[in-house]
């Protein structure tokens, strides 16, 4: 299905995007912090709506 030379590339590709991924991310690691200080709630929130709108569906399934 694949090269061997494809292969080697996919592999080497995944190795340094994960690499440069993880760098950037450092990197930027400080200035996240700072700028989306306070979107944990945000998550949080979220996900308590979906839980409530699956606990109604269960409810009124009943």
């Amino acid at each position: 299905m694949f090269s061997t030379g494809q292969l080697i590339f996919a592999a080497l590709f995944v190795v340094a995007f994960v690499i440069i991924m993880i760098v950037m991310y450092r990197k930027d690691k400080k200035l996240h912090r700072k700028q989306y200080k306070g979107s944990v709630w945000i998550l949080v929130g979220f996900i308590v709506f979906v839980l409530l709108l699956l606990a109604a569906k269960y409810f009124f399934k009943q």
